[in-house]
């Protein structure tokens, strides 16, 4: 299985000097795009035994303090970071042949900021953040469909963000810009947080 990159390029004019700016340009674009989940992203960690692990969540928020998702912190992903709270971002848009990968360090959000996205979220989505053991051994489905029924009975139309759940916040010291180009020639721009500013530079594909 192969495929020709022919629909872009990327050159450091284009990019300019602020990563954030472009990141939010081409996430525009993918959404104007209509590309399936364009805030779609993969998230790696590392355990404590050196062990790296992916998953894919939806990016809620990317501004000047990082980018911002949200999950169950007992997690494995959760478990990760509280030992080790780095991590690497990537978003694939296939259909625009781009790909944007992101590294730095990782915090939670306030529970305020964690509290008023919670609130925001579908009813079905408030009860599932309390049936989940995520990450854990479960018996069967049945176990979800039970725990969900219990939260729904215990809570109504109003369940609480559970404490175990919230946002993380990825600050970024690296952003990395990639468009598809003819005979495998594609464009890396890569930048680089130093001494508070950003270095650009070009990377060989």
């Amino acid at each position: 299985m192969r495929s020709s990159y022919e629909r872009g390029s990327l050159d450091e004019t284009e990019v300019g000097s602020a990563p954030l700016a472009f990141f939010q340009r081409w996430l525009k674009e993918a959404v104007a795009a209509k590309v399936p989940e364009p805030n779609a992203m993969t998230v790696a960690t590392v355990g404590p035994d050196g062990q790296p692990s992916t998953r894919v969540v939806l990016l809620k928020s990317a501004d000047e303090s990082g980018l911002v998702f949200f999950t169950n912190y007992r997690s494995r992903k959760g478990r990760e970071l509280a030992v080790n709270p780095r991590a690497a971002l990537q978003f694939h848009w296939v259909e625009m042949e781009r790909v944007v990968r992101i590294e730095g360090l990782v915090e939670k959000t306030s529970d305020a900021e964690s509290d008023a996205y919670f609130a925001t979220r579908p009813l079905d989505s408030r009860i599932g953040a309390w049936a989940s053991p995520q990450s854990e051994v479960i018996a069967n489905r049945g176990v979800l469909i039970a725990n969900a029924a219990r939260a729904s009975a215990r809570f109504g139309l109003r369940p609480p963000r559970p404490e175990h759940w919230g946002g993380y916040r990825l600050v970024p010291q690296v952003w990395e810009f990639w468009a598809g180009r003819k005979s495998r020639l594609h464009d890396r721009v890569r930048f680089r947080l130093e001494g508070g500013s950003w270095t650009r530079e070009r990377l060989a594909p």
